[in-house]
């Protein structure tokens, strides 16, 4: 590492003064590009981390206007059990009132959200509570919801449940 540094240091003072000045340029456009990633990343998980919060709230009020508007038309969710449902599927039982729901939210402190690119995946805690016609239900579940920038903007392409957690488990 060291001969390379000041080989490198070698190098930079060969150079005539405006070649270090167009090094240093670049250098910092380079470091402030590097800024702006992360700085774009950040700005993708709060606006993904918002949009699941949203998306949370509407299958909550059956709201099925918002999740089709989240939803991808290729949209695919796994359920614990290995049942699979699409984008139809979620929309007509929302607009049919198939649960009612008491609670549909996150637990506090427990959303995490990861970005790659165009690709954000969103894990929390879900605890779900209400009838889902005839029962009542009452668990808590974690998810793993995977959503992908389009044109329009992000969409909620695949979804992943776990099985219900034991009451022990889910406290």
């Amino acid at each position: 590492m060291t001969s390379f540094t000041s080989h490198t240091r070698d190098l930079i003072q060969m150079l005539p003064k405006n070649g270090k000045l167009i090094l240093m340029i670049v250098a910092l456009a380079l470091g402030a590009a590097t800024n702006d990633l992360n700085a774009s990343s950040d700005e993708d998980a709060k606006a993904v981390a918002a949009l699941d919060t949203k998306y949370q709230a509407a299958v909550k009020s059956n709201d099925a206007a918002t999740m089709d508007q989240i939803l991808a038309d290729d949209f695919v969710l796994v359920t614990g059990r290995g049942k699979v449902f699409n984008k139809a599927d979620l929309l007509e039982s929302a607009r049919n009132k198939e649960v009612t729901y008491e609670r549909q939210d996150e637990e506090s402190g427990t959303q995490k959200v990861r970005v790659w690119g165009d690709t954000a995946v969103v894990t929390a805690l879900l605890w779900i509570k209400g009838v889902a016609q005839p029962k009542r239900i009452d668990y808590k579940l974690w998810f793993s919801d995977t959503y992908v920038r389009t044109p329009a903007g992000w969409r909620y392409v695949f979804g992943q449940a776990s099985l219900p957690l034991p009451q022990s488990e889910s406290k």
